[in-house]
């Protein structure tokens, strides 16, 4: 994407900044250089040559100048003088305007003072007091220039002079490394998008018909399922520009570079039609109007989702092409103007993978994966109900570092038992002292959930017991893998679920349980 440029109005402040600047480097350099240089008159110097004060002169141009010791000028000159050059010490610079004296150079050849009627060339001193200031506050002007007005910047709009400029970036096809082959466990919502893309690739195959191509997709799942990843398949499959940003980064402290940046991003998305325009975490930015109270920072908020609304389906319609689509975890607090037809024409629901989802899941994770031959990917997915995306890839990543740390040559099993283990309940605390009747206490409790789980006809199976204390409060636990994925719950298996879960089990229980008389069902 081209870097943005500056426009008439912000040239113009440059170049009088410029000139300023310039101006002001002038006046220091003439103000440090008076200071700097002592002004004779003429009198004043042939008694500074009598008294062998002057060290040399150069005369040109009706003008004199050199150098002047202290030493020997008490009488020479004016009290005032004599003090300027006794803060200097040493040698000091003075200027003098000549007269027609046809004495002045026998009285300099016999002071022995070096002398000449030429002035000698100061380019030297011209680059280094004029020139070479210019240029170092022209490299810093033209720094600040750049870090304002956003050269520099990821994308071209990192800096003050571009706020209004989005900072939205462009993928094109398989930039982003994903496909929908990398998508799994979501068929619904996969197919759903895969449409989206033949729209872009082949619209005269709907249009032929009277069809229109959706103006929105709205994608709604909990954190870690998916929303994103499909966002970067569809990048990666669609082979149209992909223009890819976040809700809040619409946001800022100036009013109204919120809406100056929608503005912006639909004429990028404009000028690339067609193309795929995808903001993150739309909540940031299309938050319900009215909620907040009445602060101005609610006002540009207001403003910005008014002017993204507009852009949507406002008076302009020519924008064609152009798809927007966006990823929320909170479609409740959304306004609704957003959600209407018109605007986001198409709601893609993601929820949590069932256990074939997770299979596949988990496939995809452990391509890269060094496994035992023993591993047990099937009973891994049964065992993580409830489990998304991002956390069957965590339990990989887990369960791959933990075969690290231990030295092994490949990740088994019980690699992905302890780190589901320490997803689940937390990090082993085997550092906790706890005396023999604690200890007791906690096996009878966990033993309970045990023995009362295999005595119900609908408790799940019970496929650990632990009495290692975990996380921050759980002294042990007892883990239980469904069978299978379930929706829907019975009475029977709800008080199944209340008897697995009192939060202690006494002696007297422990023995009904053993004797047999807990009756299975409900």
């Amino acid at each position: 994407m081209p870097a943005p440029t500056l426009d008439k109005k912000q040239t113009t402040f440059s170049i009088w900044y410029v000139i300023g600047a310039l101006f002001l480097i002038s006046l220091l350099q003439d103000f440090i250089t008076a200071r700097h240089t002592l002004t004779l008159t003429y009198s004043e110097l042939k008694q500074a040559i009598a008294a062998g004060s002057l060290q040399e002169l150069v005369m040109a141009d009706g003008l004199a100048e050199g150098t002047l010791r202290v030493e020997g000028l008490e009488k020479a000159l004016p009290p005032d003088k004599l003090e300027q050059l006794r803060a200097v010490g040493g040698e000091h610079r003075f200027v003098t305007v000549l007269v027609d004296d046809p004495t002045l150079v026998p009285q300099l050849d016999a002071a022995k003072v070096r002398y000449g009627s030429v002035r000698e060339s100061k380019w030297l001193s011209m680059l280094l007091s004029w020139v070479a200031p210019a240029l170092m506050f022209f490299g810093i002007w033209w720094l600040l220039m750049k870090r304002m007005g956003g050269a520099g910047g990821a994308g071209g709009a990192g800096g003050l002079m571009s706020i209004g400029k989005s900072k939205a970036k462009v993928y094109m096809q398989r930039e982003t490394g994903v496909t929908f082959k990398d998508v799994v466990g979501i068929d619904e919502a996969r197919e759903e998008l895969m449409e989206v893309v033949e729209f872009l690739q082949n619209p005269e195959r709907y249009r032929r018909l009277g069809g229109r191509i959706p103006k929105g997709v709205l994608i709604v799942g909990a954190p870690g399922t998916g929303k994103t990843l499909l966002a970067k398949a569809v990048a990666g499959e669609a082979g149209v520009p992909f223009l890819s940003l976040s809700g809040s980064e619409f946001v800022e402290m100036f009013v109204g570079v919120g809406a100056a940046r929608v503005r912006d991003l639909f004429e990028q998305a404009a000028a690339r039609a067609p193309c795929i325009v995808f903001i993150d975490e739309l909540d940031a930015l299309g938050k319900a109007r009215g909620l907040g109270g009445i602060s101005g920072g609610h006002e540009e908020h207001e403003q910005t989702l008014n002017q993204l609304l507009v852009e949507m389906d406002g008076f302009d319609t020519s924008r064609s092409g152009v798809i927007i689509m966006a990823a929320t975890n909170r479609p409740e607090i959304l306004d609704p103007a957003l959600l209407r037809p018109g605007r986001f024409d198409r709601h893609v629901s993601i929820d949590k993978p069932d256990m074939k989802g997770r299979r596949q899941i988990l496939d995809v994770h452990v391509r890269q994966v060094k496994l035992a031959p023993a591993v047990e990917l099937d009973s891994l997915a049964a065992r993580t109900p409830g489990f998304a995306g991002a956390d069957l890839a965590n339990l990989v990543n887990e369960a791959a570092l933990r075969a690290a740390r231990q030295g092994k040559e490949a990740v088994d099993m019980q690699d992905f038992e302890q780190s589901l283990d320490r997803i689940v309940a937390g990090l082993e605390k085997r550092n906790r002292v706890m005396n023999p009747e604690e200890r007791r206490f906690v096996a009878y409790h966990e033993a309970g959930h045990a023995l009362v789980a295999e005595h119900r006809a609908t408790a799940d199976r019970v496929a650990k017991v632990s009495i290692i204390p975990r996380g921050i409060a759980a002294l042990g636990y007892t883990q239980q893998s469904p069978t299978q994925d379930r929706y829907l719950l019975r009475r029977s298996e709800l008080l199944d679920r209340l008897l697995l879960e009192k939060e202690t089990v006494d002696r007297g229980m422990l023995d009904f349980v053993l004797a047999g008389t807990a009756q299975p069902g409900g």
